[in-house]
């Protein structure tokens, strides 16, 4: 679309978003011609004078609109839009009689008036000292956030960043930024480290500055935390990336690391034969959880009496009878504090977990079940009967604006009110959410943890249940035989000879639930596998195509998700008269679309439909979109039990589900899997990717694409190295 410059007055607000200052606005151009414009301007009032750029689009329902990329404002300079500002409710205290007062007495001087002398409006009838101090304050607070985002424009930034700024250093936010512009490239605001460097530069800041250099070290701490996994760096690493990266003599950042550590913002310890750097928050987290679990080692649980006796009944009862370790499983439940549980498909990992529920039961005992995600958290719930939660739900999660960081209602002070909890999914779990679920369990609360520790790690950092299991301190019940009726599963069986190294069975010969497409050529894949979820398998396997989810290793690429999320749209919900649509960048986004939340927002808030409300929707969230109301800003969508709405702007959090990257599917089950094999990056083809895709399949496995990538994974049993202290210390007496 070409860009263009479009210059006018703002006649009328349609729509305006205080979070994020996202509007729609009628602008008058200078040639008399009445433009709906849409795009960031915060704080937007009748007056203000604009130069947007950007392109005219056609909307769905509203027609012709100029789509604004950047928006650069100037304040009302005549009486008339200066009166239509005040007018406007744009400035607290002031409506439209005292509007029309200010402008008579003061003139075009009047917003200069507001700003530097408002004292003088003590001369006006009828204003009060209070309502002097009131306008005073709104029109600082409106100043400040322009100036805010003139910094922002100036540097090429997001103006949607004005709004959290403002909130979180309130009106000095402006002299907060040019102290430190560094500040954008962490927590909350995530800017590009180098942007954030390119504007410290250009506001004087030394190449050598300590300032400079402690950001870079800082930044490359938590960019490995956040990107690689890492609890930690080792100090001769987290030297030479940081010298790398702003090409500093290492003297000077080594000399900043230590004034770090001796400002205890950074911590360093042996791990070891390591020197460890931490973020402080990272070394706290990993001592407290190994504080903590090994305080559950050492305890004494009160025994619970007659447990053998009572799985006796439970076999009875229930008309079944427990292999030997699924028994076992049961008997350390019942005289542990602390017990993991693991096992592959097929193993009885689900008999066991419901085993040890009733067992825990019906000695007397209150029980929570959880899960890291929504997903598996249903899906546990629909195994074992019971209602299950996710872990955040469970810790009463919430968002704290000011800090930008998340809050748990449960912690040592107001512990969960269970005697035990059993979590499915652990592989999941991250160090910092370990620490506070383990602070918020009360002293001899039961724990049991159950995962497959060959699926992929969390996604934060850390590598939490490899590490328990590793320590060789926690007593741990490995479930290894493969049950007969599992057996008859070639999805079972090719998972278990992909974790063992061996390339999955591709004859489709005999296979009920296992089939092999070979398509080499990408645009025959991608038509293979719109085929598959349109017609082939509703119609032959019986499989709705909602119960159908596209797996494959990368995002990028002809066979990577974005290239089949438009594929798949365009087949399984195709443009409709009867169906609204809104447009976001280069994505169209459709009533009945399948998308995903791409990234934690704890403010979103959602409702069930028993009258239930809270907030927080999750990265790898999985909802359809139900309704776009006809204005094109507001967009309903239901994440399972939960309805959410969205504004137009937060689709940049949203992106189409009908193909997912393996990573993203974690914790999930689906009745048919579609794997999309064909080559992409070395650090994907790997092991845990393929066999994470196949435990995935609980009916149905289609794999389409290459089978010597599939052999390429299957082979390379290459792990991404994560920098942890956790197992060390649990080792450690």
């Amino acid at each position: 679309m070409e860009q263009q410059t479009l210059i006018g007055t703002i006649a009328a607000v349609v729509f305006r978003n205080e979070e994020n200052g996202y509007a729609v606005v009628r602008v008058v151009t200078d040639d008399g011609e009445l433009v709906t414009v849409t795009g960031c301007i915060p704080c937007a009032a009748p007056g203000e004078e604009i130069a947007a750029t950007g392109a005219f689009v056609t909307h769905p329902q509203h027609g012709e609109q100029f789509a604004a990329d950047e928006v650069e404002r100037h304040m009302p300079s005549t009486e008339s839009n200066i009166l239509d500002y005040l007018a406007s409710g744009a400035i607290r205290g002031v409506g439209p009689a005292t509007a029309q007062k200010l402008v008579e007495r003061f003139g075009p001087d009047t917003l200069d008036i507001l700003e530097n002398a408002p004292e003088e409006l003590r001369k006006l009838k009828g204003v009060t000292d209070k309502r002097v101090r009131e306008i005073a304050e709104s029109f600082r607070e409106q100043m400040g956030l322009r100036r805010l985002m003139e910094f922002l424009t100036r540097f090429e930034l997001p103006v949607a960043l004005a709004v959290p700024l403002y909130r979180r250093f309130g009106a000095g936010a402006m002299e907060t930024l040019r102290r430190d512009p560094y500040l954008l490239a962490g927590e909350p605001f995530n800017i590009d480290f180098a942007l954030a460097d390119e504007i410290a530069l250009a506001l004087g800041f030394n190449g050598d500055a300590s300032r400079r250099v402690e950001a870079g070290l800082l930044f490359e701490l938590s960019y490995n935390e956040q990107n690689g996994g890492h609890v930690f760096l080792p100090r001769d690493k987290l030297l030479a990336a940081t010298a790398q990266l702003l090409d500093t003599p290492g003297d000077a950042v080594e000399k900043s690391l230590d004034d770090l550590i001796d400002a205890g913002r950074v911590a360093q310890e042996a791990v070891a034969n390591v020197t460890a750097c931490y973020l402080a928050r990272c070394l706290d987290a990993e001592q407290y959880v190994a504080l903590r679990l090994r305080a559950m080692l050492s305890d004494k649980p009160d025994k619970l009496r007659g447990a053998k006796r009572a799985i006796d009944e439970i076999e009875r009862e229930q008309g079944i009878e427990y292999a030997p370790l699924q028994r076992k499983a049961g008997e350390l439940a019942a005289e542990r504090e602390l017990l993991i549980l693991t096992g592959g498909p097929g193993t009885g990992k689900t008999t066991s977990v419901r085993a040890i529920l009733t067992l825990f039961e019906r000695m007397g005992l209150d029980v929570l079940l959880a899960a890291p995600t929504g997903r598996a958290a249903k899906r546990m719930s629909e195994v074992c009967g019971r209602d299950a939660q996710t872990i955040h739900r469970m810790l009463g999660m919430s968002w704290d604006e000011r800090s930008g960081q998340v809050k748990f209602q449960k912690n040592e002070k107001d512990p969960i009110r269970a005697d035990a909890v059993i979590v499915d999914e652990t592989s999941m779990v991250d160090l910092a959410l370990m620490r506070a679920f383990l602070a918020a369990l009360k002293p001899g609360c039961r724990l049991v943890l159950v995962g497959d520790p060959d699926q992929l790690p969390s996604v934060g950092a850390g590598n939490v249940f490899s590490d328990l299991i590793r320590s060789g301190r926690v007593q741990t019940v490995a479930l290894t035989e493969v049950f007969r009726q599992a057996r008859q599963s070639a999805i079972i069986r090719n998972a278990h000879a992909v974790n063992e190294g061996r390339a999955p069975e591709l004859t489709n010969a005999a296979a009920a639930d296992f089939f092999f497409l070979p398509r080499r050529d990408p645009i025959r894949l991608v038509d293979t596998v719109v085929e598959l979820c349109k017609t082939r398998l509703p119609d032959k396997m019986g499989i709705p195509t909602a119960d159908i989810q596209v797996l494959t290793p990368t995002r990028k690429g002809a066979t990577g998700t974005a290239a089949l999320n438009r594929a798949l749209q365009a087949a399984l919900n195709p443009a409709s008269p009867d169906k609204r649509e809104r447009l976001f960048g280069d994505r169209v986004y459709r009533e009945g679309d399948r998308v995903m939340q791409t990234r934690n927002d704890y403010d979103v808030v959602w409702e069930r439909e028993d009258g239930t409300a809270g907030t927080g929707v999750f990265n790898g969230d999985v909802g359809q979109i139900l309704q776009i109301d006809p204005s094109g800003e507001l967009l309903t969508i239901a994440f399972d039990d939960r309805v959410a709405t969205y504004t137009a702007d937060m689709l940049a959090e949203l992106d189409m589900a009908y193909a997912m990257t393996v990573h993203k599917s974690q914790g999930s089950e689906y009745r048919g899997v579609v794997f999309v094999s064909a080559p992409c990056a070395p650090g994907l083809e790997v092991r845990g990717v393929l066999y994470t895709a196949i435990t995935r399949a609980r009916e149905l496995m289609i794999v389409v694409g290459d089978d010597s990538t599939l052999r390429r994974m299957a082979a390379n049993d290459k792990r991404a190295r994560r920098y942890s202290g956790l197992r060390r210390r649990l080792m450690d007496e």
